[in-house]
């Protein structure tokens, strides 16, 4: 293609992280296996923290959120309907060295993947902590009332518990599946503990899509992103190749948890759990206003 052409479309900037659910979505438009016609996408690749916050600058007009963080971002940011990591019946895990309850870990210090994760909301949920200092507020310490916090990357996390550095650890990713390794104890299941409450799947991240793009382009670009879900759906060999290092069968079944019907389209039951979760967070005091979702079907 010429450099006019490419410098005629339309320049789609996307935020997600290497992880093999998000890779795995967007191996499709990062590798040019679907006809993108008027667009062209550029990638950049952070964990899901840095892209929450990156987020409140509207840099992107295409990013990977934690639910939690699109509680923050309703004035910039709609939903794609596709693209939700929901975990039925399972979700982020509290790990500790020794054995306990959930409980047990109330008083405890708690090493966190970041504020506005989701998971971070569901464990103020399961142990009804209210963070003292605000998630969007960027910091790497606190105190929720019921439990403390210390900030890490996510992938710290496991061997900050192993080292002994925090009680426990809140772990997201393929850390779930590989926490055992390490010689640590699952405390709770948050995706369980939420689904036995509720009923519901445990709602964690989702794609957020740019208001000021106006509704044809956000309705085009999210019918894109379904493309590459689906792409990736339909050649699942190929596209578990894209994404960060991690044994081929842990990342198929990590894949497997995360991309699923539910990723191609929330649903009426996707949507529910999201707008109770977010419901549920306002209520108990964690985040501020109540949060107007808007999904962009495609």
């Amino acid at each position: 293609m010429s450099n006019t052409a490419t410098e005629n479309k339309i320049q789609i900037h996307v935020g997600h992280s290497p992880d093999p659910d998000d890779a795995f979505m967007f191996h499709a438009l990062a590798n040019d296996k679907i006809e993108t016609g008027k667009y062209q996408f550029h990638h950049e690749l952070q964990d899901i923290e840095t892209l929450n916050r990156r987020a409140f600058s509207g840099e992107l007009e295409l990013t990977a959120v934690s639910l939690h963080g699109y509680a923050y971002l309703t004035d910039k940011y709609a939903l794609c309907a596709c693209g939700a990591s929901m975990g039925d019946d399972y979700g982020p895990m509290v790990v500790t060295r020794e054995p306990m309850g959930i409980e047990d870990l109330k008083g405890k210090k708690i090493a966190i993947p970041g504020t506005l994760t989701t998971a971070f909301l569901g464990l103020n949920l399961c142990l009804g902590g209210v963070p003292k200092t605000p998630a969007k507020e960027e910091h790497s310490t606190g105190d929720c009332g019921t439990f403390t916090y210390e900030v890490y990357e996510f992938d710290e996390i496991l061997n900050v518990v192993e080292r002994g550095e925090a009680d426990a650890g809140l772990i997201i990713h393929e850390g779930q599946l590989t926490y055992g390794d390490q010689g640590l104890h699952l405390v709770v299941d948050l995706g369980k503990w939420w689904m036995e409450k509720t009923s519901l799947p445990f709602p964690l991240g989702g794609n957020a899509i740019r208001k000021d793009m106006g509704a044809e382009q956000m309705d085009e670009v999210t019918k894109l992103l379904r493309e590459s879900i689906q792409f990736g759906l339909d050649n699942r060999k190929e596209a578990l190749q894209y994404g960060r290092n991690l044994d081929h069968a842990k990342a198929d079944e990590f894949v497997g948890m995360y991309v699923n019907d539910w990723t191609v389209d929330f649903g009426d039951r996707g949507r529910e759990a999201v707008a109770r979760l977010l419901q549920e967070g306002h209520e108990a005091g964690i985040i501020p206003e109540p949060v107007e979702l808007e999904f962009i079907s495609g």
